[in-house]
Order: structure tokens, then C-alpha cells, then sequence
């Protein structure tokens, strides 16, 4: 993701105005002009490449179908890249099922990437394992630039990428115990005046007590639990904070008791 910028040669970069910092990272790496856009792709500026990102990281936003076609439009109609940061996909919250952005492409992927990271699929992290898909002549131009700056996956994770890929069970399962830590975790700050905004899929809950995020990292951090404040995703999550949900099932237990056990006083 932070090379993507350099590989394509793009000037200009648009990305979510709560996103993953590494959107940002890789366009001041490239050199590129860079600009926070919306939802609404019929409102975006020409650009080289353009982010989206659902399920969002952090918000666990999803796209519907018709954002997603939009997106394309404006593929199409702008001559701009588009690369759709697919890593949560896996892990839907809620009955709004995550989809592709090939699944509204109707078969043509002219322009179009999708990036996937097996550090969320498969608990992957320390590999540095993932791929992107999509338009034959990009993906052509990024592995001529990449084969010249050894930027080559080792034998081995490739190796381990293949098992992983080839097996769901393990996804499923962890999708699973995502959906748990989250019910466990909502709940208790519900209980405590949080509200959880978007978190339709991934392994966040989007928190926001109507303060700053500051002060609510204050508040977790008296129970001994780490949050991220929100504006570390750009100023417009200044009020929400970040709660990961990868800590263990007994880890996240003790945290919501302890959440819990507040009411009151």
C-alpha cells in the first residue's frame, strides 16, 4: 500500500477522510499531492489513484453496491486508478455483507485494483504477506517495477500464503470470534454512554462519547485498556476512538467486566 503511489507514478492521490494512515504515508513517499474526499465518488477531483476502503479501517464502514458502482463510474469517466483496500473483508459484523468492487466492475477491470492482506485474513502479520488483483496491464507495470527494487515475496511466505488461501475453515472461525469480542465488548461501553457508530464488519468498534478523543482514551486507560484516538485517522474521528478487538477472549472479557463493574459510580 505505501509503495502503490511510487509503483503507478501517480501525481495525485485521493483517499478517505478517515482512513488508514499508510494512504497518506505512501502519497507523501511518491511525491504525490494528496486530498481527503467523501463517500460520494460523483464528487471527487481528477486524480492518478484513488482509495477506497470497505470495510473501512477504522470505522468498519461497508460500501453498498451503488457506492461502489459509483466508484467505478468515476474510473471511468476520470481515467483514474482506483485501488480497493479489501483486507476486512472476511469479517462481516452484521447482515451487510461486504462485496468486492469487481462484483459491480461487470467484468471489466480496466483501472481497477483490489489489495488483500493475509496479515488480517490469517493472522499473517509478521509475513508481510499480501497481493493485489485486478487490471492486467497495471498489475504487469507493478511486478516490472518491483522485480527491479527486490521487492520479492521470500519462497517460503509464499509458500505459507498458499496454505492460508487454500483454506477458509480458519477464516471462518476467526470471523466468529470477532463477531463474539464485539458483542461482549459494545455492550459494555453502551453501558457506559458509548455509542457505536458504521463497525459493520472488521475488528474495530467506532466509539464516540460525544467528547474528545483524548478524554476517551483518558477514560479506557483507568481500566487498563488501550484505544486509539480517532483523529490518528485524520481530524474528522477526533471524537470517536478505536477499540481493536484482537486482544483474547478472556483478555476482552476481563476488559468489558472491568468496563462494567463503573456502572453506577
Amino acid at each position: 500500500m505505501a509503495w502503490l503511489p511510487t509503483l503507478l507514478q501517480a501525481k495525485s492521490v485521493l483517499y478517505p477522510e478517515i482512513a488508514y494512515p499508510t494512504y497518506l504515508v505512501g502519497a507523501i513517499l511518491g511525491g504525490a499531492d494528496h486530498q481527503t474526499v467523501g463517500i460520494d465518488a460523483a464528487q471527487w477531483p481528477n486524480a492518478d489513484l484513488a482509495w477506497v476502503n470497505s470495510p473501512s479501517n477504522p470505522t468498519g464502514r461497508v460500501h453498498s453496491a451503488d457506492e461502489l458502482r459509483a466508484v467505478v463510474e468515476y474510473a471511468r469517466r476520470t481515467n483514474t486508478v482506483i485501488a480497493s483496500d479489501e483486507c476486512y473483508i472476511s469479517f462481516p459484523a452484521s447482515t451487510k455483507k461486504p462485496i468486492s468492487i469487481f462484483e459491480v466492475a461487470d467484468g471489466d477491470n480496466r483501472n481497477i485494483l483490489a489489495v488483500h492482506s493475509l496479515s488480517k485474513r490469517s493472522n499473517l502479520a509478521g509475513y508481510r504477506a499480501a497481493f493485489v488483483v485486478g487490471d492486467s496491464a497495471l498489475i504487469a507495470k507493478i511486478l516490472e517495477v518491483r522485480k527491479h527494487a527486490g521487492m520479492m515475496v521470500p519462497l517460503p511466505v509464499q509458500r505459507a500464503m498458499t496454505a492460508a488461501l487454500g483454506d477458509e475453515a480458519h477464516v471462518l472461525q476467526q470471523a466468529d470470534r470477532y463477531r463474539a469480542r464485539r458483542a461482549v465488548m459494545q455492550s459494555a461501553i453502551e453501558s457506559q454512554g458509548f455509542r457505536v457508530d458504521d463497525t459493520e464488519a472488521g475488528l474495530y468498534l467506532w466509539a464516540t462519547r460525544n467528547e474528545s478523543d483524548w478524554e476517551s482514551v483518558k477514560w479506557f486507560a483507568q481500566f487498563g485498556v488501550l484505544v486509539t484516538p480517532g483523529h490518528f485517522y485524520g481530524e474528522a474521528g477526533n471524537r470517536h476512538v478505536r477499540i481493536a478487538l484482537t486482544a483474547t477472549d478472556s483478555e476482552i472479557e476481563t476488559a468489558a467486566g472491568r468496563i462494567r463493574a463503573h456502572a453506577g459510580k
